[in-house]
């Protein structure tokens, strides 16, 4: 198994359609000239953003977070350019890419150190073989202080792993419950 490189990434996307919308450099400032967390494609991953739609968690209802029955009303919608989570809180927002992940590729996804020394963790399940859709990201504050995330902007990188042999099942070939997802998905049981 061996970890993709950013010419496999640009051959990929811009042939195969494995990343839409599909940036080959790394894009450090915005049109204005303001400085942004960068994304776009790395030496060996590609660094993906966040949508401007966010569910930020509240317990105002005290629901019971349980993964095989979530309530929704958990959840408070935000559409922003800015997110603000609360202390020791976690919000779930979506990549603004959409993915297609080869038949032999395993993807996994890392949150970026500008958030990781803020105090603010990305998690992401490992992309597997065939899936397909927009990414949830889950983001952690574990701070005491109210965090800030910044749609439009660098949020975590993806490197790409391939095999040396092709799944025997994929994601697709098993029906998973994610596949083709759009936009922010909540469990599923």
């Amino acid at each position: 198994m061996s970890i993709k490189s950013d010419r496999w990434i640009k051959r990929m996307a811009e042939q195969e359609g494995m990343i839409e919308p599909f940036e080959p450099g790394q894009i450090k400032t915005g049109a204005d000239g303001e400085r942004l967390i960068s994304y776009g494609t790395s030496s060996y991953g590609y660094d993906v953003r966040c949508s401007r739609h966010f569910k930020v968690f509240t317990n105002i209802n005290s629901a019971i977070v349980d993964p095989k029955g979530f309530d929704d009303k958990s959840f408070v919608d935000v559409e922003s350019d800015v997110c603000i989570i609360p202390p020791n809180s976690f919000a779930l927002a979506s990549t603004v890419e959409y993915f297609r992940i080869p038949r032999s590729v395993l993807t996994i996804c890392l949150g970026k150190s500008t958030y990781a020394r803020c105090g603010i963790i990305v998690n992401v399940t490992p992309l597997e073989p065939e899936w397909e859709g927009h990414v949830t990201l889950e983001f952690s504050n574990t701070t005491p202080l109210p965090a800030k995330i910044y749609a439009n902007e660098g949020v975590a990188q993806m490197l790409f792993l391939e095999s040396d042999e092709v799944c025997e099942v994929s994601y697709k070939d098993r029906g998973g419950k994610y596949q083709g997802q759009r936009g922010v998905t909540l469990p599923r049981a």
